[in-house]
């Protein structure tokens, strides 16, 4: 067992390889071009400035094939949906590294935190753009470093919560990107800012579940991302986008979760570009491991993408790790779109402890109930109540005994006129 959980952690470093060999390249090479044949001359790719904005530092939902405006898993849904904020289970610190394009990389940060239906949370995102010295001017000259950064701060409220019903969480995250070329590339400066901001809203319920378990089993989720404009004198869209999402989880080990996101222009002379589409799933092996992947169409160029990854769920830290393979990922560097996560687990705010409670007092008032004491019952179903107002079975089977007391007190008092 533990030799096949450490090959499924680490089978994401064999993807590389398999991606090497001539069967899965041809096959791959021809379901691209067929992909981008369809999209025609229509595509509008690259219309947009700051990728950093939509490009996935790495976690669970980037190793899902960039599914998640209708999951909740850890702080990397946080750029698909910031609604998901007032669902994290956990307090997280996060910090977050990815290996991107040749020799560019992408390092963040981001912490996340919940009290009850409020939640809130803070990120950082830099993309380093290495300048490779490929020759005299370049090793002597050439010393400057292109890099875009983002910075986010998120806040989401969870509204209509109840024991049959998850709520619905509402979120905004307010966004401030900075795009830096030193003037050794380009002698008239390209440096520019951009303030944008992302809505959401996400639920969850249960439907065609065939398991048991408090935790919902089917989201939908919908987000407006990168609402903003660049600060420069003759700007260029940003790449704003509309996204829906479901997921669903039929059985306990194993969810799917699919994504559409449709660019939207909000410059009159540039057409959006083309949608994309994203199809992931995630299985739970043990309570400590997970594996997940997905296959993803993106957005302009309709490149078609595969990630695979894994997850290792410790006592205070949580790894995950992920590769992407799609046409800019080179086979000469096996490091290429690889991405590392570490996420703290800083404690749920006595949550999980309070909902231990609850059910102590609930389970407590059934016994009473049953052994015909109805005041003892009443009272410890209230005490349940008061500490989760939102537990309706204490509260419908409250209701229920406190009929039950009222219509005896009636007979009762029936019986002293007769």
């Amino acid at each position: 067992m533990k030799r096949f959980l450490l090959f499924t952690f680490f089978l994401p470093l064999f993807i590389p390889v398999i991606c090497t060999a001539s069967d899965f390249t041809d096959t791959y090479g021809d379901i691209t071009t067929f992909i981008e044949y369809l999209q025609g001359e229509n595509s509008n790719t690259g219309q947009t400035v700051f990728p950093i904005l939509e490009i996935p530092v790495g976690g669970k939902s980037a190793g899902m094939g960039s599914v998640g405006t209708a999951v909740a898993y850890d702080t990397s849904s946080l750029l698909y949906n910031p609604a998901s904020a007032a669902l994290l289970d956990l307090t997280e610190l996060a910090f977050l590294h990815n290996n991107w394009i040749a020799d560019s990389y992408i390092d963040g940060i981001a912490f996340t935190k919940r009290f009850e239906d409020l939640g809130i949370a803070a990120t950082g995102n830099i993309v380093h753009l290495n300048f490779t010295e490929y020759n005299d001017w370049g090793e002597g000259v050439a010393k400057g470093t292109p890099f875009e950064a983002v910075i986010s701060v998120t806040g989401a409220y969870n509204l209509f919560r109840s024991y049959y019903f998850n709520g619905i969480s509402a979120g905004i995250s307010l966004k401030a990107a900075y795009h830096h070329i030193p003037e050794v590339f380009y002698p008239v400066t390209q440096n520019s800012a951009a303030f944008a901001a992302d809505i959401g809203l996400l639920s969850s319920f249960n439907f065609l579940k065939f398991y048991s378990s408090r935790d919902k089993n089917f989201s939908i989720g919908a987000a407006f991302k990168n609402l903003g404009f660049e600060t420069i004198t003759d700007p260029e869209p940003l790449p704003t986008e509309f996204s829906a999402g479901i997921s669903y989880q039929p059985v306990r080990p194993f969810k799917l979760a699919f994504d559409f996101d449709l660019p939207v222009s909000l410059d009159p002379d540039v057409e959006a570009e083309t949608p994309g589409y994203a199809l992931g799933f995630n299985s739970e092996m043990t309570d400590f491991f997970s594996f997940h992947g997905g296959v993803f169409l993106s957005t302009g160029a309709g490149s078609l993408g595969v990630a695979l990854g894994s997850t290792i769920n410790l006592e205070k830290v949580v790894y995950n790790i992920n590769f992407t393979h799609d046409p800019t990922t080179s086979s000469n560097n096996l490091l290429d779109r690889f991405s590392i996560t570490a996420k703290l687990k800083l404690g749920d705010e006595g949550r999980y402890e309070k909902q231990q409670r609850v059910d102590e007092l609930y389970i407590a008032g059934l016994e009473a109930y049953a052994s015909g004491d109805l005041e003892k019952a009443i009272a410890y179903w209230q005490a349940a109540l008061d500490l989760d107002n939102s537990f309706t079975p204490a509260e419908e089977f409250l209701a229920s005994a406190s009929r039950s007391v009222n219509l005896l007190e009636q007979m009762q008092e029936l019986n002293k006129v007769d």
